[in-house]
């Protein structure tokens, strides 16, 4: 068994990255050799981990699984296997179009798939992981599925209801990340703030911020999708209290316009969002807001377009995302006309963009001169690539850091001076503090 090569292939979000490292854990205590989203067609053994969120995820995901089908039928690997989020959704249609997979798994199957390689689950490494990225950051599930009524999604009909994780299992998670050289952890949930309202009755989220940031080793604590409606209000003050846990916060809003968030079912109004955000901005000194934005929902008026742009002005975001509406199956808005044209939907994304790019401009902007903590990334040529605590890794702002005549550590922190700014970059040299 020693010899059998497995090439796990993930695409999609962070939280199939933590299934498929969950995964790789087991396969390789079960003693297989185990590559990670590689091209490595000399694997015997294929394992494609998708995504079947949005039309363009769905389309690499079934792009991925022709290409390492071709290679099947060349001969270059023995077995393929597909799991995740799009197989759980279309696991008949796909059986169906495509034959070649030799089976197809869903999400939670873990055990199936070790079962089918010939292993048994190793109950006692479920809270441990094969890191595949840097090593210096990671994600951290805190819960699975969602509650949430919101017309748009499809999660809640994939990944089910909302499951959080056993406060202990995640503080032993985290301690075994933290053992392994993480340094920053990412909290990513469907709904983060739900958390522990399931199994313990009543919202754990800010019990269990104050127990991560007690964690040694663990030097930044980030916050990735905070639903607004119903957020935690004694995260405020966890934010404020640790100085571990980042100040920035990540939450979808989706859009500002009254009819348009009562036709999405998102729970909040636009008093309510704007409110939210004014006691973030006030209560927490310098905070980071992130927020991601649909553009063309069905019915979508120009005038209720223009509303989203004046709020996008006021709010000035730090960091912003936009997407396009896609109606997706067993959705409720799926039943409505989707009669925004493509173009106008594209074109109303582009605006949007173009506006956030100035505003970035001037966030950037008003850093240049002042000392940011910043953690190294990687090397790139001529530069070291690093993050302040104020910028997720791969969607946010990074810092460019002069790779000439000097060696830094990569996973550490420095204090960077920035001297220059860019729309979505960040140019600084090393401080001597």
């Amino acid at each position: 068994m020693t010899n059998k090569k497995i090439n796990i292939v993930t695409l999609g979000c962070s939280k199939n990255v933590v299934d498929s490292e969950k995964l790789l854990k087991q396969l390789n205590a079960g003693g297989y050799d185990v590559v990670y989203d590689s091209d490595d067609v000399s694997a015997g053994i294929v394992i494609i981990n998708t995504c079947g969120f949005i039309n363009d995820a769905k389309e690499e995901s079934v792009d991925t699984i022709l290409r390492f089908v071709k290679a099947k039928e060349a001969g270059y690997i023995d077995n393929l296997y597909v799991m995740g989020c799009l197989s759980e959704r279309y696991v008949d249609a796909l059986r169906h179009e495509i034959p070649e997979v030799k089976r197809y798994f869903g999400v939670n199957n873990m055990s199936d798939i070790l079962d089918e390689l010939g292993l048994n689950l190793k109950d006692e490494l479920l809270t441990e992981r094969t890191i595949t990225g840097p090593g210096h950051y990671a994600y951290l599930k805190i819960s699975e599925g969602c509650n949430r009524n919101c017309t748009f999604c499809a999660i809640p009909s994939i990944r089910g209801k909302n499951k959080s994780k056993p406060f202990e299992e995640i503080i032993i998670e985290a301690n075994n990340l933290a053992a392994k050289g993480v340094k920053e952890l990412m909290l990513i949930a469907q709904d983060l703030t739900y958390y522990g309202i399931d199994i313990y009755k009543k919202n754990h989220f800010a019990k269990l911020l104050e127990n991560l940031s007690g964690i040694k080793g663990i030097e930044w604590i980030r916050l990735h999708y905070a639903y607004p409606a119903g957020f935690p209000e004694e995260v405020i003050d966890i934010i404020n209290e640790k100085s571990n846990i980042c100040k920035y916060i990540d939450m979808p809003i989706q859009h500002i316009n009254n009819r348009i968030l009562a036709l999405m079912q998102r729970g909040h109004s636009k008093g309510q969002t704007i409110k939210l955000i004014e006691k973030f901005r006030k209560d927490i000194p310098n905070v980071a807001l992130r927020t991601t934005l649909i553009v063309g929902f069905p019915g979508e008026t120009k005038e209720e377009f223009e509303e989203l742009l004046d709020f996008i002005k006021t709010s000035r975001f730090d960091r912003l995302g936009v997407f396009m509406y896609s109606p997706e199956e067993g959705t409720k808005a799926y039943k409505l006309s989707d009669n925004v044209p493509g173009k106008l939907k594209k074109e109303r994304l582009e605006r949007i963009m173009e506006l956030q790019q100035a505003i970035s401009l001037e966030h950037n902007t008003n850093k240049v001169g002042r000392i940011f903590q910043t953690i190294i990334d990687r090397k790139e040529g001529d530069y070291y690539i690093g993050r302040t605590e104020f910028d997720s890794p791969e969607i946010d702002n990074e810092v460019l850091i002069s790779a000439i005549n000097q060696e830094l550590i990569i996973g550490s922190f420095y204090p960077v001076k920035i001297s220059k700014a860019d729309y979505f970059d960040l140019f600084g040299t090393i401080s001597q503090l």
